[in-house]
């Protein structure tokens, strides 16, 4: 055998056994674990923010028995109640007097007694009314107050009531079984109605007047995503008696005409007087409106994780994350709410919360042209959904639970509802890069913690972001997804929006959403101070003979509720802050900043009878003083009664002084959605995001997220591949494990 031969043998041997070394070695090795490191802060709140913390089930429970036990009348469970009958409607927490938390928090004083407010419907007496009563001690009551009176004014009549899950089921009873079959051929040739294949959207505010409840029901095709299947049909109900027997059709509109009844519609189709457009059957999938992927899954989308564990830490209600800290609840008309924010320490907003979302409604069919939906009467926090991992919210967020009761006189929980991560958002929160005298970056990567919940109210899916930023801001966001409404394609529809598909008229519509920010900055008495900016002409002082146009600054104290009243489409000024009693090392009032984004639409006219129940709407920004007799800046019961609002906005604002005063900010954003064919299957979250920003203005000496162990910052002379010097640099070592994820569950189909 020839020497080279054998060389390139022996060659081919060593490598193999170094390849099976290599794999012998190797065997086995997995990835190492992510281990999590416990957080930089100790939580220290030793139970102070459960003053806020949301009802437990078991406290649910106990005001159902206590009220069924002392109120002397028969209550009727509301999830089968009539009309007639007596019943909880919902049970939520009574926050306690903010004079009362602070002593408690900042003072050393007594625990403010828990109390629940609990809402019932008495139909079943000579006088039915809507009664508010506030319940105690929990979790053992032993009184009840109606406070009804002090809160309103005066007795809530009961066609204000906001309407019962069961109640839409009697409607939809009713249609089936009295209405539906006083048109047979139509209702089988036309509809090709088969007993179970419509399904009927409710439109709302319900009549012309104070006492109405008289309702426009649209029919759509029993399919998924039926919102945006429109059949041409809609029925005027009138279920304002007490008595479901005395319920009656009022009219009946399909295809551009309306009818007395479905007898009259009967009749004028038998004798084929009516132009039918009879739509195709869609399969029950939807068809276009089927949100099942059109592709099979490919490469995986990006997941972000934590190597070291979560930085943040949950414990009951209370959240810290870094310099921040605050108290979380949902509220089950208004949802998401936060209290007693804190950074570094300190107060900086007693309450932030969602008051209202509405929606104003464009079409020539009657259910869309009359519907303004103010979604805090149906429930935005009852209709919190539970959050898929990993498309919602991270998969690896933390998620909680929330329990609610209402429309039942049994709790409900709703699984994974909310959810809490810190998000890298991909981008620097700030950085340089000097290429001038010295050379070196510095830069702070853009982590933000994100409180989130999404609820879905009826067509419309609504996630709800706080979110809080390493330089002291809080933002305040929404985002809107989920199905647009549609009417029925007919005659001059056009001028009401676009058509999506071949009888779905997409309809135009506003959204407005309404916030309460209670700010306390540097304590509770602040000042509202506007900055903003004007060109002056002035000759060059080194050239008389020439002019320069130089901006200066201008500077304004709103000293009155009228004078801080910013009307929707009116201009405020760029730079507006509550202003502190203190000042920081150069001399400046202590600020926060409110920065808002809106693309919202018009306003209603103030002319109309029902726009002082939207009020609200009317401001971009309103800043009033805080008062316990103006907790929100709505009701529930508006929506069904907007002619003779229980709450009016407008009204709080009447021109007291507001210098040196615990002030509130009611902030409105929202947008005009005008649906379009790429907003068929659903409504994309992009370009449907608005909010505000709260920012820190002259609170601080410097940005205080220079203090943040995230930044990075090096110099041409220095190593920075070091990982004392860039830690960066280290992570090919720090964060090289694998994350565990825990088995995918959902589980939102359960206790629907």
């Amino acid at each position: 055998m020839h020497m080279k031969t054998l060389l390139i043998l022996l060659v081919l041997a060593l490598a193999t056994i170094f390849a099976l070394v290599c794999v012998l070695l190797t065997r086995g090795r997995a990835p190492s674990t992510c281990q999590d490191q416990p957080p930089e802060q100790e939580d220290t709140d030793d139970g102070q923010s459960l003053v806020f913390a949301d009802l437990t089930p078991e406290e649910m429970v106990q005001v159902v028995q206590y009220l069924q036990g002392n109120l002397g009348v028969q209550l009727v469970d509301a999830s089968r109640a009539k009309p007639s009958d007596n019943c909880i409607a919902s049970v939520d927490l009574q926050v306690p007097a903010k004079a009362e938390v602070l002593r408690f928090l900042d003072g050393g004083g007594a625990r403010p007694p828990r109390e629940a407010l609990a809402v019932l419907y008495f139909g079943n007496q000579p006088d039915p009314n809507i009664t508010e009563y506030m319940v105690g001690p929990l979790p053992t009551p032993a009184y009840h107050r109606d406070v009804t009176v002090q809160k309103y004014g005066g007795k809530v009549p009961y066609h204000r009531r906001p309407t019962l899950a069961v109640e839409y089921k009697q409607i939809a009873g009713f249609l089936k079984s009295q209405v539906f079959p006083t048109a047979p051929s139509f209702m089988r040739q036309v509809m090709e109605y088969d007993g179970a294949s419509l399904a009927a959207l409710t439109a709302a505010p319900r009549g012309f007047q104070s006492g109405d409840r008289i309702t426009w029901f649209v029919l759509f095709q029993n399919v998924s995503g039926f919102f945006v299947h429109p059949v041409g049909l809609e029925v005027l109900v009138d279920h304002s008696s007490l008595d479901i027997s005395q319920w009656a059709v009022s009219r009946v509109f399909y295809n551009g005409q309306y009818y007395r009844d479905m007898v009259q519609l009967e009749s004028a189709y038998v004798q084929g007087r009516i132009s039918v457009q009879k739509v195709r059957k869609a399969p029950r999938d939807g068809d276009f409106s089927s949100m099942k992927p059109r592709a099979p899954s490919a490469v995986l989308f990006p997941l972000q994780y934590e190597p070291q564990g979560p930085r943040y830490s949950v414990r009951n209600n209370h959240v810290l994350f870094q310099a921040w800290s605050f108290a979380f609840g949902m509220s089950v008309n208004t949802g998401l709410r936060l209290f007693d924010v804190r950074h570094k320490g300190e107060r900086v907003a007693y309450e932030i919360s969602v008051q209202e979302a509405l929606s104003v409604y464009g079409s020539n069919c009657p259910g869309g042209m009359s519907t303004r939906y103010m979604d805090g009467s149906f429930g935005i926090g009852r209709y919190t959904s539970p959050l898929v991992r990993g498309v919602d919210c991270p998969y690896l967020a933390t998620y909680l639970d929330v329990h609610y009761l209402a429309h039942s006189q049994v709790s409900r929980i709703s699984k994974s509802a909310l959810c809490i991560f810190e998000q890298n958002l991909g981008s620097p929160l700030r950085r340089h890069y000097s290429n001038l005298q010295s050379l070196y970056y510095g830069g702070l990567v853009n982590s933000a913690l994100v409180v989130r919940s999404i609820a879905t109210v009826g067509n419309y899916d609504y996630v709800w972001d706080f979110i809080f930023y390493q330089n002291g801001a809080i933002e305040g966001k929404v985002q809107a997804t989920g199905y647009a409404s549609s009417s029925f394609l007919h005659g001059d529809g056009l001028r009401y929006g676009n058509r999506v598909w071949e009888h779905t008229l997409g309809t135009i519509h506003t959204h407005s959403i309404n916030y309460k920010v209670d700010l306390d900055v540097g304590g509770v008495k602040n000042s509202l101070v506007a900055h903003d900016m004007a060109f002056e002409m002035v000759r060059a002082p080194w050239s008389p003979e020439q002019q320069i146009e130089r901006p200066r600054l201008t500077k304004k104290v709103l000293d009155t509720e009228d004078q801080a009243a910013f009307r929707l489409q009116s201009k405020m000024p760029r730079y507006i802050y509550f202003a502190a009693t203190s000042k920081n090392k150069w001399g400046h009032q202590r600020g926060y900043r409110i920065q808002i984004t809106s693309f919202a639409g018009d306003h209603v006219p103030e002319a109309s009878s029902m726009e002082r129940a939207i009020s609200w709407a009317r401001y971009q920004l309103a800043v009033t003083r805080r008062k316990e007799e103006e907790p929100t800046s709505t009701s529930i019961y508006n929506q069904n009664d907007p002619w003779t609002p229980t709450v009016t906005f407008a009204d709080f604002i009447n021109n007291e002084t507001i210098t040196n005063e615990d002030l509130v900010a009611w902030i409105t954003t929202g947008f005009l959605h005008i649906p379009h064919s790429e907003d068929i299957p659903n409504t994309v979250t992009v370009g449907n995001s608005v909010g505000f920003l709260l920012r820190p203005y002259n609170y601080y000496d410097l940005d205080p997220s220079i203090y943040s162990h995230d930044g990075v910052f090096f110099t041409s002379e220095q190593d920075f591949t070091a990982c004392e010097i860039n830690p960066i640099a280290c992570l090919p070592k720090t964060a090289s494990c694998l994350p565990n994820f825990p088995p995918f569950t959902f589980d939102g189909f359960q206790n629907i």
